[in-house]
């Protein structure tokens, strides 16, 4: 199906409003777009089919959108993803079923970039491991004006090795250059050598620290396994703010909890949330700072995420294609 205008418009449903606005976002960019809404706070699976039956719009940041739903919604015409992946839509179904598909690209970048460099620095600091001596006394019973128990590094004169060198991981370079770090790329999975890209098995050995900025694809599943820990060094550092499922999450734990790696910062797990728990979340894994997949949660970046889908869908309906994957 075409684009239309906006007077053909039923009904356009918000799945998860939820999980890009706590209360805090101007959502009247995206309400102003067309003039029937129904917004819910979450979706389960079992709802979605109902939910979206009579619907022309869906915007899904993560709500699972599969051939089933498609194809009990007849007058669906565009699905608005409230992010940037995409595994959660059936893109496929989707093109079977003349349902255009768009997504929001570059929104998150300041926000990933700076929680990055957070968990690097806190790692490299050993902030969280300082911060648990100071609540547990140590610093108040030094015979010394500072605590030197555990050793601090500078990101200074290091080696920063990048998966996946398109916006972020770009972005995730130029601050690293900008710390004096020298910054090496990896070449893509399952591509040809390019120029300025390195083998990922050569790079690995190489590298004080890797940063993850890659798609889950079957490519990229585990791409991060126990032969890939083992290639790098033992002082160095994981940083993993892209998709869960690229690392191998029992090996990661226990790679830190035998000392054959430095510290990881991890901002995705390969469930979320771990309603079943997580190698990565238990008490006895060092060196370790887990956040709630919150990298690309800047109030910031949702208010522009809220804006670029606003503007996808005024595009559409102008028959402009703007950020389409299918």
């Amino acid at each position: 199906m075409g684009a239309g205008t906006a007077r053909d418009l039923m009904l356009t449903v918000l799945l998860d409003r939820g999980a890009m606005d706590c209360g805090d976002l101007e959502l009247g960019a995206l309400e102003r777009t067309l003039p029937d809404w129904c917004s819910y706070e979450s979706t389960h699976d079992a709802e979605v089919a109902g939910r979206i039956t009579g619907a022309t719009v869906v915007i899904s940041n993560k709500v699972r959108l599969d051939e089933a739903a498609l194809r009990n919604a007849p007058q669906l015409r565009l699905i608005c993803i409230a992010a940037t992946g995409t595994n959660h839509v059936d893109l496929e179904a989707a093109r079977r079923h003349g349902i255009a598909v768009c997504n929001v690209r570059g929104y998150a970048t300041p926000s990933v970039v700076q929680h990055v460099f957070a968990l690097i620095l806190a790692l490299s600091i050993r902030l969280p491991d300082y911060q648990r001596a100071l609540r547990e006394g140590r610093w108040q019973a030094s015979a010394q004006f500072c605590l030197l128990d555990y050793p601090i590094r500078e990101i200074a004169g290091k080696t920063l090795g990048i998966i996946g060198y398109g916006e972020l991981g770009q972005a995730v370079a130029r601050v690293a250059e900008a710390f004096g770090m020298t910054v090496l790329v990896a070449q893509r999975a399952g591509a040809r050598a390019a120029p300025g890209r390195m083998p990922l098995h050569e790079m690995l050995p190489q590298l004080d620290v890797l940063s993850l900025h890659c798609p889950l694809a079957p490519e990229t599943r585990g791409l991060i396994g126990v032969q890939e820990l083992a290639l790098m060094k033992p002082d160095a550092l994981l940083i993993n703010t892209a998709r869960g499922g690229i690392v191998d999450e029992e090996a990661l734990a226990e790679a830190l909890r035998n000392g054959r790696l430095g510290g990881a910062g991890v901002d995705v797990l390969r469930e979320e949330p771990p309603v079943h728990g997580n190698p990565l979340l238990t008490c006895d894994v060092p060196n370790l700072i887990v956040t709630p997949h919150i990298a690309w949660a800047s109030r910031e970046a949702r208010q522009r995420l809220v804006n670029e889908t606003a503007e996808n869908i005024r595009a559409f309906f102008s028959g402009i294609e703007r950020n389409r994957v299918v």
